[in-house]
Order: structure tokens, then C-alpha cells, then sequence
């Protein structure tokens, strides 16, 4: 450092001597380190076009070794300089199943368990943790509300560092309604939701949820020291994501206290709600359990769960990876999810909704108009008939349910191409027989009528806890896909788009964090920027209006399309269980 100092200086005393002096030089400040002091220790952000990010931040200890298939542990030890510039590390993924003949499951797990895949991402363990970002020069005492993020993935894949919400942030400064974004790494696939007698008898089930919930822990802690407030959170999660949310509303039977105050005040649900499930030991999940223990050589041990548990990471990623996943021809008939415990989630989630046993706060929940599509690309073999539909619905998902109730509600949806998803756009985009049918069943039945019947039962159960509802189709005349799930990341989230569908929705959102209301544009910094065109009406169990989200404007919609098929699913929701 001396010598460098030294010949710089002689440099520039050479320059001196040599040619009269010139204006004085501009002195530009280097900008200061964001830092952040919290209890376990101090962590160095980095700074960006208006906002400030702290990365990677640990919440619990590694849960590797004997901890693996564990409850998380609350991580009380100091952190020291915690260096939070980096990427968080990613939890281990599900993206394929491994054993699959299918040459895109094949291709898809050699590419995410690649070595150049898995550095990139960082992928490890040891990933319990958040991300923070605040808006530049936000300091301690400020009480910014906090916008808490859980991601989607099916519940098999995902990670926090896939979501920049720097730009989400800075429109929200733009729209004088700073908020803090705080996102949760945790758990996903045969890491978190194992199912299983024998991790029901550990006390070992939804661990991803248990992580969603200590990371909100973490916030009612730490959040103040970087200038939010604790009492005003609100958690927003997109598909299994927006599962979470309710599932964290319904966790311990609805109480979200912790250290006497709730750790959320509101939610938004984009695409997901309840997922009615059978317990983690119900056969479908004790085989997953089983065929995951013989993958990994396990079944012969006398303690098969401590197998698990003990195996080479690489090993036991291989054999929770063995099961059918998300991205195959089993689709949405999850091998892993969250399923009643007894304990953290006590009953399935509809049950708890009806009995009230649920944190009610305010909320936002809707649907993209053709959640199905995305699903409904694998299945090319099934829906040549009706009984082809009920064989697939039966064999994967619904086991609980006759083959005369599955063939009453496929019979609730026309072999019409002009009928399925996407809709409303006649007979374009039917890539196979049927295809367009298909997307529609399982849209309906996994999301947008699921949504409808979890309203009414919510509203009824709780009249006086106000909800709003909406509808997307501002990806309209996509190709096949159409307003597809998935398609509010990009539109709403990133902003790719930046439209009048993803303004005003971050408005609303925007007004919703601060307020509980998404109309209410008061408080912040200023109300100009945050108010929108449109009110947004209240879902009631009088008045069921959606707000419909296109790319140039918004429309209202009668919440009762499909009002056949709708009726029906109500009435043999107790055999839809998964």
C-alpha cells in the first residue's frame, strides 16, 4: 500500500513540474458500505440503482448431518462480519426425477446435477437463509413496512437468489411507498417435505414450512435494525409460494404469535391457496418415503430414517430425486407437499379453513386465466377419451375419490377445442387431442375454482376480514401457453412488461403493504404515485367481483364462470384429497 502511494505520488509530482497546474480535480466520495448491525453480528450489503442488498443472511444452523430431515435450529451464535454481497446458496433442488426413462427428465436432471449447474447456483445444505432489500439510505428507526417473499417451485424447486426484487423495490420508492423485501430460502423436495410414518413418528414433517417460519422469525428480530417495522409484515408467495402463505396463516392451528405479537399482518396469494391433502403417512406418501429408502439402500437398515440421514450428500439427492417430479408426466400430483401432521399442520388445510383455525388477516388472491397450460404438456397420451382423463386422475392424484365422481367431473367439461385452455381462443392452440381439456380440469382443479371455493369458505368462516380477488389474462393470445401460471413473475414481480397490468398491480400491492387495503393509497411518502384508476372491489359472499388485469387496461369479472363444474368439485371436495 506504501509503495503504490509513493509512486503515485511521484507520478503526479512529475505531472506538476512539468505543465502549469490545471482546474482543480473533481473529488468524488467513494459511496459508504451499506452495514447493518443485528444481534449475531454485522452484515456488509452491497449498494445498487437505488436500493440496498444484503445477501445470504443465515437464520438456523446447517441442516446437515443429524440435523438433515430435522426441524430447523435457531442459529444463536455470532455470524461476526457477515459478508452479504454475494449469491445465497440455493437448497437442494428436485428438478427431475432421476430414475425416468423420459428423455427431457433425463436431460433435465444431467443438467441440474452438474457440477457447472450446482456451483453456479451455489447449491448446499447449509441454505437456510434471507435476503434483504431496502431502499438506498434506509437506516434504522425508519419503520418501512416489510413485503415478506416464500417462492413457488411446486415444493421441489427453487431459491431466493432467482427473485431480484431491486426493481420492485425502486418502483415502489417511485410510487412514494417504500417497503423493505425480505426473501426466505427453505427446504423443498425430499430436504423438506418428506413424507412418511417414519418422519411423522421423528416429528420431522413439513420442515420447509418450518423454515418459512423461523425466516419470519428472523424479521420480527432483525428487521428494525435495517429500518422496518415488525408489526407491519406481509407475506406474498406465487404458487407453491402462495400455498405456503395460507399454510403459514393455518400453522399451529392458526396461531402466528411469536414472542406475543403475530409475525404477519397480511397475505397475497398469486396462484395457490389450499392444497386439501391426506396426512404424511397416507399410503401415497409412505411409498414416496419407501421407494426413496430403496434408492438410497436403506431398506434393509434398522433405522431407516437415520440412513437418510447419514448418507453422502450426493447419495441421498440422488435417491429423494428417484420419485416422479413436477416437470413430468405426473405434473401437479406432487410427490412432495405439505400433509397434515397433527402437530404443525394439525388437519388439511380446507378442514382448518372451515373450523376457523387460521390466522384471518386481510388478503390478495387470484389466478392467471390459464393456470393448466403449463401443466397439461406432458399428458399427450391421456386424453384421447374420457376414461384415459379418469385413469390419469385417479392413478395420480385422487385416490380417495370413485371413478364414477372423477368421470362426473370430466363430464363437466366439453371435448370442445373451443371450450379448454387457453381461453377464448377457439380453436387455435390444441398441440395435442385434447390438450386444451386437460389444461382446463387441472387449472380448475388445482387453482382457479380451488381459489373460489377456499374464498367462500374463508368469508364465511370470517365475513368481517376483508379479501380482494382478481384474474390475469394480460398475457393473452400467447401461443399455446396463453396467460400461463408463472406469468406474474415475469409481469408483475420483474416488470418485464412494464404495462398498465404491471403498474397498476404494483400499485395496488404497494397500497396493500402499507394499509391493508389495496385502494388506500395513503401514507409513504407521497399517495400520487400508489393511486390507481380502478377500485378494486371487495370478494364477499354477496358481491364476488374480480378484478381482471390486462395488458392495456383493467375489467371487472363475475367470479361465476364455470359455475357447473365449479358446483360440483364443492361437492366431492372430501375425495379430492392428494
Amino acid at each position: 500500500m506504501k509503495g503504490i502511494s509513493a509512486f503515485t505520488a511521484a507520478v503526479l509530482l512529475g505531472r506538476a513540474t512539468a505543465a502549469p497546474p490545471g482546474p482543480p480535480a473533481r473529488v468524488v466520495e467513494p459511496r459508504a458500505v451499506p452495514t447493518v448491525t443485528i444481534s449475531s453480528g454485522t452484515v456488509i450489503g452491497s449498494s445498487r440503482l437505488g436500493t440496498e442488498a444484503f445477501n445470504g443472511i443465515p437464520f438456523a444452523l446447517p441442516p446437515v448431518g443429524p440435523l438433515r430431515l430435522k426441524p430447523p435450529v435457531k442459529l444463536n451464535s455470532s455470524i461476526g462480519v457477515f459478508d452479504g454481497t454475494g449469491i445465497a446458496p440455493a437448497c437442494p433442488q428436485f428438478l427431475a426425477d432421476s430414475d425416468s426413462n423420459s428423455f427431457l427428465d433425463q436431460v433435465i436432471d444431467l443438467v441440474g446435477n452438474s457440477p457447472l449447474f450446482q456451483k453456479a447456483l451455489k447449491v448446499s445444505e447449509d441454505c437456510l437463509t434471507v435476503n434483504v432489500i431496502r431502499p438506498t439510505g434506509t437506516k434504522a428507526g425508519d419503520k418501512l413496512p416489510v413485503l415478506f417473499w416464500i417462492f413457488g417451485g411446486g415444493f421441489e424447486l427453487g431459491w431466493t437468489s432467482m427473485y431480484d426484487a431491486g426493481p420492485l423495490v425502486a418502483n415502489a420508492v417511485q410510487m412514494g411507498k417504500p417497503y423493505i423485501f425480505v426473501a426466505v430460502n427453505y427446504r423443498v423436495g425430499g430436504f423438506g417435505f418428506m413424507p412418511g410414518k417414519e418422519i411423522l413418528n421423528d416429528g420431522a414433517a413439513n420442515l420447509g414450512l418450518l423454515d418459512q417460519r423461523m425466516g419470519l422469525e428472523w424479521v420480527a428480530d432483525n428487521i428494525a435494525a435495517f429500518g422496518g417495522d415488525p408489526d407491519k409484515v406481509t407475506i406474498w408467495g406465487e404458487s407453491a409460494g402462495a400455498i405456503s402463505v395460507f399454510d403459514q396463516m393455518a400453522l399451529f392451528d392458526g396461531n402466528n404469535k411469536y414472542k406475543g405479537k403475530p409475525l404477519f399482518r397480511a397475505g397475497i396469494m398469486n396462484s395457490g391457496s389450499l392444497v386439501p391433502a391426506d396426512p404424511v403417512d397416507c399410503p401415497k406418501g409412505q411409498a414416496t418415503y419407501n421407494a426413496v429408502v430403496a434408492k438410497a439402500g436403506c431398506a434393509g437398515a434398522k433405522d431407516t430414517l437415520a440412513c437418510l440421514r447419514a448418507l453422502p450428500y450426493e447419495k441421498f439427492l440422488e435417491a429423494a430425486n428417484s420419485v416422479p417430479g413436477i416437470l413430468s408426466y405426473s405434473s401437479v400430483a406432487l410427490s412432495y407437499l405439505p400433509r397434515p401432521d397433527g402437530k404443525v399442520l394439525t388437519k388439511s388445510p380446507d378442514v382448518l379453513v372451515q373450523e376457523g383455525k387460521y390466522a384471518a388477516v386481510p388478503m390478495i388472491i387470484g389466478d392467471q386465466e390459464d393456470e393448466g397450460t403449463l401443466f397439461s404438456l406432458f399428458q399427450s397420451n391421456t386424453t384421447s377419451s374420457d376414461k384415459l382423463i379418469v385413469d390419469y386422475l385417479s392413478g395420480l392424484m385422487f385416490h380417495s375419490a370413485s371413478r364414477e365422481q372423477l368421470a362426473g367431473l370430466v363430464a363437466k367439461y366439453p371435448n370442445w377445442i373451443t371450450e379448454g385452455s387457453p381461453f377464448r381462443t377457439g380453436i387455435f392452440n390444441e398441440i395435442y387431442p385434447g390438450f386444451k381439456r386437460m389444461a382446463a380440469i387441472l387449472g380448475d382443479l388445482v387453482f382457479t375454482l380451488s381459489r373460489r371455493a377456499f374464498l367462500e369458505r374463508a368469508v364465511s368462516t370470517n365475513p368481517t376480514v376483508p379479501a380482494w380477488s382478481y384474474l390475469a389474462s394480460y398475457n393473452y393470445g400467447t401461443p399455446i401457453l396463453g396467460t400461463f401460471h408463472g406469468s406474474d413473475i415475469l409481469q408483475v414481480f420483474y416488470g418485464i412488461l412494464p404495462n398498465y397490468a404491471s403498474k397498476s398491480i404494483q400499485s395496488f400491492y404497494a397500497n396493500f403493504v402499507y394499509n391493508m387495503d389495496p385502494n388506500d393509497s395513503s401514507g409513504g411518502t407521497s399517495s400520487r404515485g400508489s393511486k390507481v384508476a380502478e377500485n378494486w372491489p371487495r370478494w364477499t359472499g354477496q358481491r364476488r367481483t374480480l378484478i381482471q388485469f390486462y395488458a392495456d387496461r383493467n375489467e371487472y369479472l363475475e367470479d361465476d364462470f364455470r359455475s357447473e363444474a365449479a358446483q360440483y368439485i364443492s361437492g366431492i371436495a372430501g375425495s379430492l384429497y392428494v
